[in-house]
């Protein structure tokens, strides 16, 4: 059953808010201000038809907005669209009492991302290749994609027959393409153990087809050549699966308003570093301990640090940050600190952090409230906030990547 609805905001995650008797519905690709018709189920509905459209509502320029799950916002105009991203990281903030200027958003541009995660899966019909349905388990078999770079859209076809390959499973499973200075690196998970004839296939079409590497489970199949990336002047050697940041420009981005604040540091400590993004590109001017628990990322950053040249000294230290924060007493050490953590943020590295003596700290975040919550953290420990610089890397995704930038004034002994 249908009914009509006003959307009065956006939510969190992109959807449309309206008021109903019973409590807020959201509404997939809606804009404030519309007046719209979609079928309820529960606190969800979805959208059959939009009666008023705001001024703001714009072509899609993808054919499968709305179906494949992966875009929220194609439908939002472009500064209204940066708007509400900015506002997502205003709002966190201002959540926790955080006051201060936030910097404009950095925007995205299309055809930039250089990692996106397929699912697959082999039916009658053939093999599926494309990106699940929001709230759902069906694959949406995609033909073109405005995100992403034009080595991976224009390799669908060759990466839809290597899925067909390495299937050894009914079921779904991922393929994880990356576009990197190689060619592109294929890790897939989930597909099923393949066969000895099974493996000289497949490894005989990533030969043929030019991909750089074909892991399996994190096992390499074929790597006719190494796949690498560039921190700086620095060449990685990144391991199957690694992670990278979505874009390079968003990045370089991030990399430079750390290496700047960071700039005058001699010792500084990279926490959560990965593949070294932030410490090879630190080791430029400073010394660098970095602490990672992924051993394939610290492995690569270190082996990276050793075939480098003019870099200062860059210490690996492997160690899960969640279970095992480093202490105030070991960060007193460094007179420089980034940390970089995942979604759920760094809440007891936090209150280490707030603890210790480090003059100059930048917080980087793909969660603006989990950022806002380790922002207080380091606030009431005395830290001042300098400045706040949302990034958007994930474009047309409720997703916004942020860079806090702290100093913490000198203690009268």
């Amino acid at each position: 059953m249908s009914a009509r609805f006003t959307i009065s905001r956006l939510g969190s995650q992109g959807d449309g808010v309206a008021s109903a008797d019973s409590g807020e519905v959201f509404i997939p690709f809606t804009l404030p201000g519309e007046t719209v018709t979609a079928a309820r189920q529960k606190d969800r509905a979805t959208l059959m038809s939009v009666l008023q459209a705001s001024p703001l509502r714009v072509d899609p320029p993808c054919r499968h907005f709305t179906e494949c799950g992966g875009c929220a916002l194609q439908h939002f105009e472009a500064e209204a669209y940066r708007q509400w991203k900015r506002e997502r990281v205003v709002q966190a903030l201002k959540a926790k009492g955080i006051a201060g200027e936030i910097d404009a958003l950095v925007p995205c541009a299309p055809q930039t991302r250089r990692r996106v995660v397929f699912s697959a899966r082999r039916t009658e019909a053939g093999m599926l290749l494309g990106f699940v349905r929001a709230l759902s388990s069906e694959i949406i078999p995609i033909e073109e994609c405005p995100i992403s770079l034009p080595a991976i859209v224009g390799s669908l076809d060759r990466l839809r027959r290597l899925a067909n390959l390495v299937c050894a499973t009914p079921k779904p499973f991922h393929m994880t393409v990356t576009v990197t200075a190689s060619g592109l690196d294929v890790a897939v998970q989930d597909a099923g153990k393949l066969g000895e004839n099974q493996r000289r296939i497949a490894s005989n079409f990533v030969m043929a087809e030019g991909l750089a590497r074909l892991s399996i489970d994190g096992e390499v199949i074929v790597e006719p050549k190494k796949p690498v990336v560039q921190f700086g002047s620095v060449a990685v050697a990144v391991p199957p699966g690694a992670f990278l940041q979505a874009t390079e420009a968003a990045e370089q981005t991030m990399a430079g308003l750390v290496g700047r604040h960071l700039s005058r540091a001699k010792k500084v400590a990279d926490l959560f570093a990965g593949c070294g993004s932030f410490a090879l590109r630190l080791a430029a001017k400073s010394e660098v301990h970095a602490v990672e628990g992924d051993a394939p990322a610290l492995a690569a950053l270190d082996r990276a640090f050793r075939f480098a040249g003019g870099l200062k000294r860059v210490i690996s230290e492997r160690r899960d940050l969640f279970r095992r924060p480093l202490t105030f007493k070991e960060l007193n050490g460094f007179d420089g600190l980034v940390f970089d953590p995942p979604r759920a943020g760094a809440e007891d590295q936090s209150k280490q952090i707030a603890r210790s003596d480090v003059p100059l700290v930048a917080a980087v975040s793909c969660n603006p409230v989990t950022l806002a919550r380790d922002l207080r953290i380091l606030l009431d420990g005395g830290y001042q906030l300098k400045s706040v610089t949302p990034i958007d890397q994930f474009l047309w995704s409720p997703h916004v990547e942020a860079v806090a930038l702290l100093e913490k004034p000198k203690r009268r002994r």
